[in-house]
C-alpha cells in the first residue's frame, strides 16, 4: 500500500471514520478536506442496486446541474451549412462538416462534446473506433444527435451532462469545481440523485440508491447518508 502524504492524513483526519454525513455537510466537507492547489473537480459516485447486464436494468440519461460542472466544454458540432450561423451564435467552439470529420481521422479529438444532426450521422458513423473509446459519439439519448443543434449547444455550455451506470454497478460524474459554494455542490448532487431516482427501472429490487460519495480530484471520499438528498 502507498503510503500517505502529510496532506492526504491531515485530509483523513477531517473525516470521521464509519460515519454518513448529511449531504449539506458533505458538500461543505469535500471543500475543507481539499488540498489540491489547483481548482480541484468534485465528483459524486452513487452504486446502485441495478444489474446492468440486464438492459432492462440500465440507467442512463442526461440532467442539466443548476449551476453547471464549471468546466470550459469545448463543442464541436456537425452539420449541413444552413445550420452553421446558429451553432456559431449558441456558442459551439468548432463549426463546420467534412474539414472536421477529415481532421479525427487524423486523430484530432481535442473537444468534449459533439453535437450532430440526424441526417449527419452517416458520415460519423465510420469515426466510431476513434469517438467510441473517447465517449464523444454523438447519440440521440444524451441529447447530441438533434435537428435543433444551437438549443443543444446552448444545454451543454449551461451544464448538461450525460452519465451511464458501469459495469459494477456505479455511476460516477463531476458535479462542480471545489471554488464552487457548498450550497451550489449540494444543490448540483441533489439535483443528479434526484434525476437517477426518477430513471429507476421498475425491474430494479431492494434498496436502489445504496451508496452515495462526493469527493474532490485528489482527496478521500466522504459518504453521504442517502436519507439526507433533499435535505
Amino acid at each position: 500500500m502507498a503510503k500517505l502524504t502529510k496532506k492526504q492524513k491531515l485530509a483523513l483526519e477531517k473525516i470521521e471514520a464509519g460515519k454518513a454525513y448529511s449531504l449539506a455537510e458533505a458538500s461543505a466537507k469535500v471543500k475543507e478536506v481539499n488540498y489540491a492547489k489547483f481548482d480541484a473537480s468534485v465528483d459524486i459516485d452513487v452504486r446502485l442496486g441495478v444489474d446492468p447486464r440486464k438492459a432492462n436494468q440500465m440507467v442512463r440519461g442526461v440532467v442539466t446541474l443548476p449551476h453547471g460542472t464549471g468546466k470550459q466544454v469545448r463543442v464541436l458540432v456537425l452539420c449541413n451549412p444552413d445550420a452553421e450561423a446558429a451553432a456559431k451564435a449558441a456558442g459551439a467552439d468548432h463549426v463546420g462538416l467534412d474539414e472536421y470529420i477529415e481532421k479525427i481521422k487524423g486523430g484530432w479529438t481535442d473537444i468534449d462534446v459533439i453535437i450532430t444532426q440526424p441526417a449527419i450521422m452517416g458520415k460519423i458513423g465510420a469515426l466510431g473506433r476513434i469517438l467510441g473509446p473517447r465517449g464523444l459519439m454523438p447519440n440521440p439519448k444524451s441529447g447530441t444527435v438533434t435537428m435543433d443543434v444551437a438549443k443543444a449547444v446552448e444545454e451543454v455550455k449551461k451544464g448538461k451532462i450525460d452519465f451511464k451506470v458501469d459495469k459494477n454497478g456505479i455511476v460516477h460524474t463531476s458535479i462542480g469545481k471545489v471554488s464552487f459554494t457548498a450550497e451550489q455542490v449540494r444543490d448540483n448532487a441533489r439535483e443528479f440523485v434526484n434525476t437517477l431516482i426518477k430513471l429507476k427501472p421498475a425491474t430494479a429490487k431492494g434498496t436502489y440508491v445504496k451508496s452515495i460519495y462526493i469527493s474532490s480530484t485528489m482527496s478521500p471520499g466522504i459518504k453521504v447518508d442517502t436519507k439526507t438528498i433533499d435535505d
